[in-house]
């Protein structure tokens, strides 16, 4: 009897389940990097790759200026200039995880937490409306009333564009500021420019969902925060560029 023949179907098994084990360990593999990621993906538009970015950005972010809403020393060695959007749950941690930031660092005056804009409307359409709202509570108390108006608004939004707009006036009221003054700010729509310039520059630099923010030295060396990165991260990122 020929042995070879009958052993053939046997071998020709073993044989395939060799590249059969190969792929089962890819994919276990490939989701063990995917389960490692350091902090929650941003918050991205459909259809945009919100995966892991580089440590350098495709254009510098336009010069910290008067414009800008900053809490800390403006003359600080590092800067975080976040992008954000009033209704993303992860900008959401993330602002938490910033105060955190400044309240270390702000002391000494060597970080300073630079607010831009970067309303998701595919996702969110109320973002942008609410970013206008900022900034007029920023036009009507200055910039501390900013911070504050935001800080309220980040406390009581149920994020993913639910908050009704009907609260925006409530919160001008909760935080202070002349109500009939607001609306009128916000009606206006006076403040729509400045959204969308942060917007762009958001776009410009690299930034593809929120938080998107970009930690750089008055020297112009920059790390990217890609996300809702921990505190220990974002800690990390400012202790390195402090010690270059």
């Amino acid at each position: 009897m020929d042995t070879t023949q009958e052993n053939r179907p046997q071998n020709k098994s073993a044989v395939l389940s060799v590249p059969l084990a190969i792929i089962v360990a890819g994919i276990i593999i490939g989701g063990a990097i995917l389960i490692t990621r350091t902090g929650p993906a941003p918050d991205a538009p459909p259809g945009n790759n919100n995966g892991p970015a580089e440590d350098s950005t495709s254009s510098r972010p336009r010069p910290i200026d008067e414009s800008d809403h900053i809490l800390g020393n403006p003359e600080a060695e590092v800067a975080v200039i976040e992008y954000s959007d009033l209704e993303c749950p992860f900008c959401k941690v993330f602002h938490n995880t910033m105060h955190r930031i400044v309240d270390e660092y702000g002391k000494t005056g060597k970080v300073a937490w630079v607010y831009r804009h970067f309303p998701l409307d595919q996702l969110h359409p109320k973002a942008r409306k609410e970013a206008e709202a900022t900034e007029c509570a920023g036009e009507l108390g200055g910039d501390a009333m900013f911070w504050k108006y935001t800080d309220r608004l980040f406390d009581i939004t149920p994020s993913n564009n639910q908050l009704d707009p009907k609260q925006l006036p409530e919160i001008a009221q909760a935080v202070g500021l002349d109500v009939a003054k607001f609306n009128e700010c916000l009606a206006s729509g006076r403040h729509a420019n400045k959204v969308e310039t942060d917007l762009k520059d958001a776009i410009k630099t690299g930034g593809q969902g929120t938080p998107w923010s970009i930690v750089v030295t008055q020297g112009g060396q920059t790390q990217i925060i890609n996300g809702a990165e921990p505190y220990e991260s974002v800690k990390a990122k400012i202790d390195a560029l402090l010690t270059n």
